[in-house]
């Protein structure tokens, strides 16, 4: 136990001057929590599957999350303008986590009043709001009242459910008659506490299978077939990486990079910078996951 808390605090102080969102240490044993059967929790598409169809009526797509939003938000947007002709708005922001969405947070909140969620949706009017979030189990901000995944886990994850009820009440009441499908971004492993996103992905489906909602398992885009929650950097190219070579980085092992060789968390291939930003670099990791939530949202809108 002390070794991997001693590689994850390490590695969280790396991200942190990088504005990232990484996770905590491991404080239980590994369990096997499986999404329930209700939601709709998407699987790994087959390589080289052709994209989604544009539905008769294009939908209107507002995009929130943490940094990997922030990083994933101009590929997310390209990929459903081209594919589902979708009228996009992102408004991510690095650090954050599902409570400093919720309006009511005050000045305890990385998210000013005009960005929270239910007044997005009051004044898109979208027809899915996706949410993407690592979990911030360390407690960077400020919502999250201390509370960390390391120290005080039972209460870390009874929290987060909480809080994801709560947004998903509050975007109900937002949109009223007209109200927009959320989307829950499901992530993929985490090398320090792998646990962890493994109970945070079932509480994404739990609430989704309970509010009728959806989860897009893009997680399972950057993860090796049949090691859902086990951590890689590579992955074997898919048809569409090698019809498009620049995201097969090592076309000569026919494998290609998700993650930069010190950041186990985000996809972007670029290093981060004090100013987050979206990805400048064709990144595959941000390609698969972007393309996983097109898919999701075009099944969706049909």
């Amino acid at each position: 136990m002390r070794k991997p808390w001693i590689v994850g605090m390490l590695l969280a102080v790396v991200l942190l001057g990088a504005c990232t969102d990484p996770a905590s240490a491991p404080a239980e044993p590994p369990r096997s929590l499986t999404p329930p059967a209700s939601a709709d929790t998407t699987h790994q598409r087959a390589a080289g599957s052709p994209a989604p169809s544009a539905p008769a009526e294009p939908p209107t797509v507002l995009y929130l999350g943490d940094s990997l939003a922030m990083e994933a938000q101009n590929v997310v947007g390209q990929e459903l303008r081209r594919d589902l002709r979708a009228a996009y708005t992102s408004r991510p922001y690095s650090g954050t986590t599902v409570c400093d969405y919720l309006e009511g947070t005050g000045a305890k909140s990385l998210v000013p009043d005009r960005d929270k969620a239910a007044a997005l949706v009051r004044s898109l009017r979208p027809d899915f709001v996706v949410l993407q979030f690592w979990g911030n189990a360390w407690g960077y901000t400020w919502c999250m009242d201390g509370i960390t995944h390391a120290e005080r886990p039972t209460t870390y994850f009874k929290r987060y459910q909480a809080d994801m009820a709560r947004l998903t009440a509050q975007i109900t009441r937002a949109g009223g008659s007209e109200r927009p499908r959320i989307v829950w971004v499901a992530q993929g492993p985490d090398p320090i506490t792998p646990d962890r996103v493994r109970r945070v992905n079932a509480l994404y489906a739990e609430q989704a299978a309970a509010s009728g909602d959806l989860v897009a398992d893009a997680g399972a885009e950057v993860s090796a077939a049949g090691a859902r929650y086990s951590w890689v950097q590579y992955l074997p190219c898919t048809a569409y990486e090698r019809e498009h070579t620049a995201y097969c980085t090592q076309p000569g092992r026919d494998r290609t990079a998700l993650h930069r060789d010190k950041d186990y968390l985000h996809f972007c291939l670029a290093p981060t910078t004090a100013t987050p930003k979206p990805c400048p670099v064709r990144s595959p990791g941000i390609l698969r996951v972007a393309r996983e939530i097109t898919r999701v949202i075009g099944r969706a809108a049909d």
